[in-house]
């Protein structure tokens, strides 16, 4: 079988694509055999060991994918070959067969096609988590959000709609910043062509933001955090932006508001059955036409540089999906 590898730590050129032997399932897994696998920004960095994980070469790249059960191991029940599943895996899905455990398949309801259920994961998965067991949002709340039109912003766009939010999005051009009003954001400011501290007290009538969903930090984090309001919850979700930035913490006695970190992967390892129940709320909405899952665009598995691409210069507008 192809699988797309990484065996050496380097930029996308330099993955290759391999046969490999067809894998078995353990007591307690099942094969997938993957039709789609979706790429996000980590996955620019893993390659080239910038990320937190650092798997043992050869690994494939691509942590959520969509298929049809190929086999069933030991002890495995409740499943049956050939149904429509999802699941998490970290990194490895970028190959036409691969083991999970059964306790990380989701099953994908046949309203939803297999592009938009590979993309649900990590970037709706994500913003779930950030918005309901982190922030706490509430209707009404005004939600802002730095990286508006990438996959991560998009999500999160979505759902704080959808939970009631004001959502404010932020990004850096005026077509991105349509594409976030598309998926339900109410205001949108442009932080290259002005002010974003000055712009998101305007929005807020000098009140301040009440969660801000920051997926970019460099330069932007420390205005933002300017901005919060009493008691605010400032996420911080990732770092496209490039840099990691350095935050003043007298700025949060002086807001009383709270730096929470939204680290997705260890919520779900931790607190694996909250992370089921938002998924099948995901599935669910997704299937019924709720959230959009926006697909930017979908390349063979033998395109994977152009893919890549498309991320590393910032120019995704939603989720980037190989298919198989």
């Amino acid at each position: 079988m192809k699988a797309l590898l990484c065996e050496r730590l380097g930029p996308a050129e330099e993955l290759v694509i391999r046969d490999i032997p067809e894998p078995s399932p353990g007591p307690g897994e099942v094969v997938v055999a993957v039709r789609t696998a979706a790429l996000n920004f980590f996955d620019t960095l893993i390659i080239r060991g910038r990320y937190q994980t650092k798997p043992a070469f050869p690994f494939s790249p691509s942590a959520e994918c969509a298929g049809t059960i190929a086999a069933i191991g030991e002890g495995v029940t409740g499943w049956e070959l050939g149904e429509r599943v999802a699941a998490w895996l970290g990194h490895g899905a970028a190959r036409e067969k691969v083991v999970v455990p059964a306790e990380a398949l989701v099953r994908v309801p046949d309203r939803l096609d297999d592009a938009q259920a590979a993309g649900l994961f990590v970037t709706y998965g994500t913003a779930m988590h950030g918005l309901i067991q982190r922030a706490h949002l509430k209707a009404g709340e005004h939600l802002a959000i730095l990286g508006a039109a990438g996959g991560a912003g998009l999500a999160a766009v979505e759902i704080g709609a959808l939970l009631g939010a004001h959502v404010i999005a932020c990004a850096s051009s005026p077509d991105k910043l349509a594409l976030a009003r598309e998926h339900g954001a109410q205001e949108e400011i442009d932080y290259v062509e002005g002010d974003l501290r000055a712009a998101l007290r305007k929005l807020t009538e000098g009140r301040g933001v009440d969660v801000l969903y920051d997926t970019v930090g460099g330069d932007l984090a420390e205005p933002a955090l300017r901005s919060m309001a009493w008691e605010g919850r400032y996420l911080v979700v990732g770092f496209a932006g490039g840099e990691i930035p350095r935050i003043p913490l007298n700025l949060l006695l002086l807001k009383g508001c709270d730096l929470r970190g939204v680290f997705w992967g260890e919520f779900v390892r931790r607190e694996p059955a909250a992370h089921r129940r938002n998924m099948e709320r995901l599935l669910d909405w997704a299937a019924g036409g709720h959230i959009r899952a926006h697909v930017h665009a979908t390349f063979p598995l033998e395109r994977w540089t152009e893919a890549y691409a498309l991320i590393g210069d910032r120019k995704a507008k939603g989720k980037i999906v190989l298919t198989l």
